[in-house]
């Protein structure tokens, strides 16, 4: 594994990368002695989180870790062309690069946010619901486009009242990183105290490349509850369950209790939706990978989220988008 030695080697501390592992002492060494240029290379080769770490090493080290020349690299190539605050002080590269991860801006007339993981410097986005293709949208008797204030777009899409239930979205894999592992969610909320249809119906969700075969899977849209009716509580059904009653078409709370609950070691759970802490909520929907190589610049990561096949009625559910974030680096290597 390669070593790169920085200050004294028997203080603690360490940062890696790529398997290579930067250790950090206290005192200043050797590597301090380098000029600020040479110092700026070695950091420029590592992570934005690295960079942060090893600028305690010593003043010479802090200041080549925060040089322009270390951060550009961190930014993507689009950066000089998108909509940055006003206010923003853009003299420092750094500061342009935290800007970018702490507060998202709107793209694409509006239509998609952009902002980086501020870890890693890997890019991330929402397809706002004007983004997206929603069947029936353009009916006011079945969807209604709305302003709310804690919404980063313009408009957000209200579900009024629909039977068939059918949501999808595409991104070009030319605007993701190379190299990375990408979790797909769903952020909705409810539009007033309680959504109708949801409360027990799996939604069915594809995520994967056109053209491409697509993992599918489940999902709740309303929380763990218990159902009034059965005193059933959904909260943990398993994925095997879900599957066989839609292969049955056949409701899955009519089963046993003791069957679902037995299959929920085969494939795991439905995901369920989880609170995000900017008064919306959220649900995973799959995840990709972009390789090293990338892919062909035509190339697209397509989603769909729908339920056609029950036939009840749904509502009361506001939807702001689809995000597509890198997953974390803990949950890549489970």
């Amino acid at each position: 594994m390669e070593q790169i030695q920085v200050g004294d080697s028997k203080c603690g501390g360490g940062i890696s990368r790529n398997g290579a592992v930067v250790s950090v002492g206290a005192a200043t060494s050797r590597f301090d002695t380098l000029p600020e240029d040479c110092i700026s290379m070695v950091i420029f080769h590592t992570t934005p989180r690295d960079a942060c770490v090893v600028a305690s090493v010593s003043r010479t080290v802090k200041s080549a870790a925060e040089s322009d020349l270390v951060w550009e690299k961190f930014l993507p190539p689009e950066y000089s062309s998108l909509a940055l605050p006003p206010s923003l002080d853009c003299s420092s590269k750094k500061k342009i690069y935290l800007s970018l991860a702490d507060d998202p801006v709107l793209i694409d007339e509006g239509k998609k946010s952009f902002w980086l993981e501020k870890s890693t410097g890997k890019k991330c986005y929402m397809l706002s619901a004007m983004d997206l293709k929603i069947t029936w949208s353009d009916s006011p008797a079945y969807w209604q486009w709305v302003t709310v204030p804690e919404s980063k777009f313009e408009k957000v899409a209200e579900l009024c009242n629909v039977c068939w239930f059918e949501i999808r979205g595409k991104i070009s894999v030319k605007m993701l990183s190379k190299g990375t592992h990408y979790s797909v969610y769903l952020v909705f909320k409810r539009a007033s105290s309680r959504s109708y249809g949801f409360d027990h119906t799996p939604i069915e969700t594809e995520v994967g490349f056109a053209g491409k075969e697509v993992r599918k899977t489940f999902v709740f849209l309303e929380p763990s509850d218990t159902d009034p009716r059965s005193g059933y509580g959904y909260s943990g059904v398993s994925l095997a369950a879900v599957s066989r009653a839609f292969r049955t078409r056949r409701p899955w709370m009519r089963f046993p209790r003791e069957e679902v609950e037995g299959e929920r070691e085969s494939g795991g759970n439905v995901e369920e939706p989880k609170e995000r802490g900017d008064k919306w909520s959220e649900v995973k929907l799959g995840s990709f990978y972009i390789d090293d190589g990338g892919c062909e610049d035509g190339d697209e990561v397509e989603v769909a989220i729908m339920e056609t096949r029950m036939g009840q009625w749904k509502s009361g559910l506001v939807f702001q988008g689809i995000e597509i974030r890198p997953v974390k680096e803990e949950e890549v290597t489970k």
